[in-house]
């Protein structure tokens, strides 16, 4: 979770609870306005006032009945909002589950990418590791052949020297080099 969400979701409580403050004080007033109007209504009924006092109680009833509804519609209201703020808490919360499963994932493979680079570098290397190896076998054998044949007309006592023109043989001029050394094959740790 950031530091944004969490600031977002502070202040949602705040606010959620805010609300719900203002919605229990409005909700003692209601209750508070209907026990008045109940009263009132409970002892008007065998109390018969003078007309214009029952005129002005009539009046006070009804700004009394507007205030009420007032109120009732602001009640709906604060509680529409409570609801949809907890809608919202619900989905942040959500996200955050989210966002928090994609972390560890993405985690996860990042501690596995080495592993995979590795392993990957081994399977390329292995063929030319291969190829290394057949090619230096290969070498040798042809150093061991051009050794036999070297060592065969060294016996028939056929001079190589080209210097010597009466045998008019076409060979190649060859030296061997003793101080050759086969390649290695790289090693992978």
């Amino acid at each position: 979770m950031n530091k944004n969400q969490s600031t977002n979701i502070s202040t949602l409580k705040a606010e959620v609870a805010r609300f719900r403050e203002e919605l229990n004080t409005r909700d003692k007033l209601v209750q508070q306005l209907s026990q008045e109007l109940f009263r009132l209504v409970k002892d008007n009924t065998p109390y018969a006032p003078r007309p214009e006092v029952a005129g002005d109680y009539r009046a006070e009833v009804r700004l009394l009945r507007e205030q009420l509804q007032g109120v009732e519609q602001q009640v709906h209201f604060y509680q529409e909002q409570l609801q949809r703020r907890d809608l919202e808490i619900q989905q942040l919360r959500q996200t955050i589950r989210e966002l928090t499963e994609r972390g560890q994932m993405l985690e996860q493979v990042i501690r596995e990418l080495p592993k995979v680079y590795t392993r990957k570098f081994a399977e390329r290397l292995a063929p030319i590791k291969n190829k290394i190896m057949s090619l230096q076998i290969e070498n040798r054998q042809l150093q061991a052949e051009l050794v036999a044949v070297t060592d065969r007309i060294a016996a028939r006592g056929i001079n190589l020297d080209p210097s010597v023109p009466n045998l008019k043989l076409d060979l190649p001029n060859i030296t061997l080099q003793q101080s050759q050394q086969p390649l290695t094959v790289l090693s992978h740790a």
